[in-house]
């Protein structure tokens, strides 16, 4: 009786091991890179059909379908979840370089002012070109993310409300347009255009549309407290956003494509580079593949170290390599990217990948993958010595990437949040705090822990006039929230030092630090925050509050 029992469960763990094997060849690394590629032709095709509209990257998936992209942005898919709907304003998780020959801004006219998701620059940038062409994808199962479903559309349905609103009292004040704002109409004329309807895809229900239009007003008078510039917006933008949605099965008659700029509204074209549907098995003239929907999402779990703009440096020879050579092609070029980079002293982890017995690469099971170090070639882009320091308005307060800290010649003292150390001359040694601090995935209390050093260091040294860099590995997320502690603890609401007296009056809010990330984001466009590292910033900040009440009422 106990063997009957026990030879169907071995039944179906047999069919269980089978199919995860059958899951893991699937989605092989060249299936992976194969499907992307051919993904990237129906997404060039798409932008060949709007050449003056900017082509956009979702973050990070949208990435890897283009080698061409103007710029890119951070929709979260999560934010459009069922049941989870929001527009927060505090997730200022989109960014958008000033790009050079496009458009062109003085800084001091127009500084980099981002709030919440776009920033200013963006508006001003899509107001000019008339709208932007967007790329993400999504696995199997369905035809668009949930970012382009509902995300983007939320998000520009509030945005428009919110300009909306500022229009109408200008309207209540009689207050005009000059003739270089909206093509020269005056405000009476645009507000009756403006369009603040909720446009979403048709295969969202009508009891979720519902839901989301009942918490529009909630989410445009977040917008409207948030401290956002929406008075400049509304003049960059002369036609409301709009969303559209392109997939693979979208019928297009190429000879009736309208002109982005014949639209009443300014498009937001939302493309899905994936065929929907199931894994499917290609072949051609040399090798045979299976095609994975979506295959640049979670890109940890299959892209061994590989990036999007190196995939698309060697895209050809990572394609003609095919599935037998694909893994350890990947490697190499992977591991010379390592050296490169260590070679100028950069950020450069080793890459360690564990081959299944079965690899294509030829790798024991448990092997860890020995790569020969070949010399890097040379012309291979730098990117990161192009980052730039930010400082913070007047504050001597800047942001910046540990990478640039030997090239900035204006700066007085360091704080150093990277896990590696700089180097620094000995004379600077007090003028130099090194505090390695982890991600909230990787240690929820590292930057909590280490935030009262990083304050006190920096009151010493701004109390003496001094400018001060906080730096971290990439300069956006963990040296935006130390700088986020460091304003909210030591400068007053007008953005003045004053060693923290204003601190021990003001109440802690969420709203608070919303506002103060604004301002930071206004000068930091690659600022991206999570929101786990945020937590961390509003613990210190109630604490030292509570300190704060608790000295007093001993006094």
């Amino acid at each position: 009786m106990a063997e009957n029992e026990k030879e169907p469960r071995t039944t179906r763990d047999s069919i269980y091991r089978a199919a995860r094997r059958i899951k893991r060849r699937d989605n092989s690394l060249y299936n992976a890179l194969r499907s992307i590629y051919q993904d990237s032709i129906f997404v060039d095709e798409i932008s060949q059909l709007w050449p003056k509209l900017p082509l956009l990257a979702n973050l990070r998936c949208g990435l890897w379908y283009s080698p061409r992209f103007d710029a890119t942005c951070y929709f979260k898919s999560t934010d459009g979840h069922t049941n989870n709907l929001s527009f927060n304003t505090s997730r200022l998780n989109l960014h958008l370089p000033l790009l050079a020959g496009i458009y062109m801004i003085h800084q001091e006219t127009y500084p980099y002012a981002s709030f919440l998701l776009f920033t200013f620059v963006f508006f001003r940038w899509i107001g000019e070109k008339g709208g932007c062409i967007i790329i993400d994808s999504t696995r199997k199962g369905k035809r668009f993310p949930d970012s382009m479903s509902k995300t983007i559309p939320i998000w520009s349905c509030v945005l428009n409300r919110s300009i909306f609103n500022h229009l109408k009292r200008l309207c209540n004040t009689d207050a005009g347009l000059t003739s270089d704002d909206h093509d020269g109409g005056n405000i009476r004329q645009v507000f009756d255009k403006w369009d603040c309807s909720l446009h979403l895809p048709l295969w969202v229900s009508k009891t979720e549309k519902a839901s989301i239009e009942a918490r529009l007003d909630e989410w445009t008078r977040q917008l409207d407290e948030s401290g956002a510039d929406i008075a400049s917006l509304a003049s960059c933008l002369r036609k409301p956003l709009r969303p559209l949605w392109v997939s693979q099965k979208t019928v297009i008659w190429l000879n009736e494509v309208p002109e982005h700029d014949s639209w009443d509204f300014t498009p937001l074209i939302l493309v899905s580079a994936s065929a929907s549907g199931e894994v499917e098995h290609r072949t051609n003239s040399e090798f045979s593949w299976s095609y994975i929907p979506g295959a640049g999402d979670d890109e940890e779990s299959w892209a061994r170290g590989l990036s999007p703009s190196v995939f698309w440096t060697h895209v050809d020879d990572l394609i003609d390599s095919g599935p037998g050579l694909c893994n350890q092609k990947v490697a190499e070029i992977v591991e010379n990217e390592r050296v490169y980079r260590a070679q100028r002293g950069q950020e450069a982890p080793q890459v360690v990948v564990k081959c299944s017995s079965k690899s294509y690469g030829g790798a024991k099971s448990d092997e860890i993958l020995s790569l020969s170090v070949p010399k890097p070639k040379v012309g291979m882009k730098n990117v990161d010595e192009e980052s730039l320091v930010s400082w913070l308005a007047s504050t001597n307060l800047a942001v910046g990437s540990s990478q640039v800290v030997g090239k900035a010649t204006s700066i007085d003292c360091i704080i150093n949040c990277d896990q590696n150390p700089i180097s620094v001359p000995l004379s600077y040694h007090e003028e130099h705090l090194h505090l390695p601090m982890k991600g909230s995935k990787f240690d929820r209390f590292s930057i909590l822990k280490n935030l009262p050093s990083a304050v006190n260091f920096a009151k010493q040294k701004l109390r003496m006039d001094k400018k001060l860099l906080v730096c971290c590995q990439d300069g956006e997320d963990i040296s935006v929230c130390v700088c986020l502690a460091i304003l909210i603890s030591l400068f007053n609401e007008e953005g003045a030092f004053d060693g923290g007296k204003s601190f021990e009056e003001k109440s802690i809010t969420k709203m608070e630090m919303r506002r103060m990330l604004i301002f930071i984001c206004k000068y930091v466009v690659k600022a991206r925050p999570s929101r786990g590292n945020l937590k961390q910033v509003f613990g210190f900040l109630s604490s030292q509050r509570e300190n704060s009440d608790e000295s007093e009422s001993r006094g």
